[in-house]
């Protein structure tokens, strides 16, 4: 059973169409918020929408490109028009990890990387704390890191370097804006059972049993909800006194 704890409360989620997103969609339509799907893929967006709808909840799709300003903006502007206000805002917006090492780095996917999941994140940011500064009475933005910004990857120097700039980025804009009550927190996700990574393992012939052990304390992959249930608690007032940090949801990866 999951608390109103976001009742009436207006959240943004990016990369909402599938995986931690989706999850993170529902499960804040089940704390009572209402909820903008954004994302570039409509189909799915659609689907989490009639999903959120079909269980009593609020919520519409917003298509976007978080790398273009002007998309960015008229996103938040969306979230103002059709529900009043923006309370909570979950950027997670991202490309699948690059693949190749530094010495060979994709410079068209660096770039491409490197406006989603860095830029991406900061012009989402950009657009979600003007408006919250705009309207008053705080507001909470939760930025999705991953184990990447701590733990560096061999074969995905962009991936490692733009989730080390989002921790970054998150720091800054708390520092910024907690004297307006504005709270700026991460999520650093592991190793998440989402379809990015089944098709990792498919690639290299590799089993869960065979790979969760070498990336979880609990042998095993996290879910997508578990994931969004951090993020829920970030956008709650049951977590008023944090801001500038970053829970790690990664099984105990980063410990060791």
């Amino acid at each position: 059973m999951t608390f109103p704890v976001l009742q009436d409360k207006v959240a943004i989620i990016t990369g909402a169409a599938m995986g931690m997103g989706a999850a993170t969609a529902q499960l804040f339509a089940e704390a009572g918020a209402k909820i903008v799907v954004a994302d570039m893929n409509e189909d799915k967006g659609q689907e989490v929408v009639a999903g959120i709808e079909a269980a009593g909840g609020a919520a519409f799709f917003q298509r976007v490109d978080i790398s273009n300003s002007d998309q960015a903006k008229a996103m938040v502007d969306a979230a103002v028009t059709q529900y009043g206000r923006l309370d909570v805002a979950v950027n997670n917006a991202a490309l699948t990890p690059d693949d190749k090492p530094l010495a060979e780095f994709d410079e068209d996917y660096w770039d491409r990387l490197m406006s989603i999941d860095l830029k991406g994140t900061a012009l989402c940011m950009k657009w979600e704390l003007q408006q919250m500064i705009r309207q008053g009475g705080g507001g909470s933005i939760i930025n999705i890191s991953s184990v990447s910004g701590f733990r560096p990857q061999p074969a995905n120097p962009a991936y490692v370097a733009a989730k080390h700039g989002v921790n970054g980025l998150t720091k800054v804009a708390a520092l910024e804006n907690g004297a307006l009550n504005i709270r700026v927190n991460a999520v650093a996700p592991g190793a998440i059972d989402t379809p990015m990574l089944r098709g990792a393992l498919e690639q290299f012939n590799l089993t869960e049993e065979d790979y969760a052990p070498q990336l979880s304390l609990l042998n095993r992959f996290g879910q997508p909800r578990e994931v969004a249930e951090a993020s829920l608690w970030l956008a709650s007032d049951q977590s008023s006194y944090v801001t500038g940090a970053v829970i790690h949801v990664d099984a105990g990866y980063t410990s060791r």
